[in-house]
């Protein structure tokens, strides 16, 4: 499959602390040496607790926050230390859903202003077809042309979130990162939302990372699910085996924390102890030994090497092949 993003040993710090002299001594390393690939049409799952550095992720392959080191590759071509006029050409191909619709929409302006502002940065579409655009947007998110002359508190957090598709996709993008996209909206809407976005995908060919914390989610809409740690990924699966056996202790412990919607099948829910370590100290070796039941001396001296399973599928532990073999992650 060809890889529409490759990420190689990306970091994204940001200064935590500094001197009298303004000589910065500490940082908050969000994303730490982080590597991945996303196919082209695919929708990769991005996963982990709250502060594990998703979003910054999410934000650093857009250029939203800044790189530190490392390369990333968009289309074939280095994006990553492109100065800010050089990167115009690619903002258009490449846009982002924020979680929080109602805050992420001007409340001063009304709809069609919206999607025409978007529009603006599409050299490709004439100016006197920009209203006929913004309707063809609104009905590629089932809402109806009317609504275009309507503000964004007249709208109900679902169709506020369509509205925010809607302008994602004015540009006529490639790639979309939904950054906890559905997390703030009602059960049953969420299901809207989420085989709208399937439907657009499959309809314009486009490529997502879909940021979120809830793996059953995940699990319905994704290709393959990657699952971060304290800045770094420590494993990269297919969606339907990560969650029948997962590779790496994190995951399963994730797995194991959800409810189970079926009486017949009770279980005690799986509790992770401890804390998400602070991002400006991470522990050595492996960042989630002290908080993993099956750590011996070595996690926390070396880091775990890469192992793969299978193309674009890999996990970082030391005693994967052991727990696998005695289906303890089973």
């Amino acid at each position: 499959m060809e890889a529409l993003i490759h990420l190689k040993e990306v970091k994204t710090y940001f200064p935590h602390e500094k001197t009298a002299l303004g000589k910065i001594v500490s940082w908050v390393k969000a994303v730490d040496n982080v590597t991945l690939d996303i196919f082209r049409g695919e929708c990769l799952g991005l996963v982990g607790e709250s502060g594990c550095g998703k979003s910054t992720l999410g934000r650093t392959i857009l250029r939203l926050a800044p790189l530190s080191s490392g390369s990333i590759i968009f289309g074939g071509e280095e994006i990553g230390h492109l100065p800010f006029k050089a990167l115009q050409p690619y903002r258009p191909r490449m846009q982002m859903v924020f979680q929080d619709p109602r805050a992420s929409l001007n409340p001063r302006m009304k709809i069609v202003e919206i999607l025409k502002e978007a529009l603006h940065i599409c050299p490709q579409i004439d100016k006197r077809e920009h209203f006929e655009r913004a309707t063809q947007l609104l009905d590629m998110v089932d809402m109806r042309p009317e609504y275009l002359f309507r503000y964004p508190h007249e709208f109900s957090g679902g169709q506020q979130q369509r509205i925010c598709i809607a302008r994602a996709l004015a540009t006529q993008p490639d790639f979309l990162v939904f950054d906890e996209a559905t997390s703030a909206l009602d059960v049953s809407v969420q299901a809207q939302i989420i085989n709208l976005m399937a439907m657009l995908r499959g309809k314009l060919g486009l490529t997502y990372l879909f940021i979120s914390h809830d793996l059953s989610i995940l699990e319905q809409v994704c290709t393959r699910v990657a699952v971060m740690y304290a800045g770094d990924i420590v494993e990269i699966r297919d969606a339907a085996s990560l969650f029948k056996t997962p590779g790496h202790p994190y995951t399963k412990a994730l797995r194991d924390a959800l409810p189970i919607a079926d009486p017949a099948r009770r279980h005690e829910l799986g509790t992770l102890q401890g804390e998400v370590p602070k991002l400006t100290h991470p522990p050595p070796g492996c960042k989630f030994h002290p908080r993993c039941s099956y750590a011996t001396d070595i996690c926390a001296e070396q880091q775990p090497a890469v192992a793969f399973s299978e193309p674009g599928s890999w996990v970082r532990c030391h005693h994967h092949e052991e727990l696998w073999k005695k289906r303890v992650l089973h």
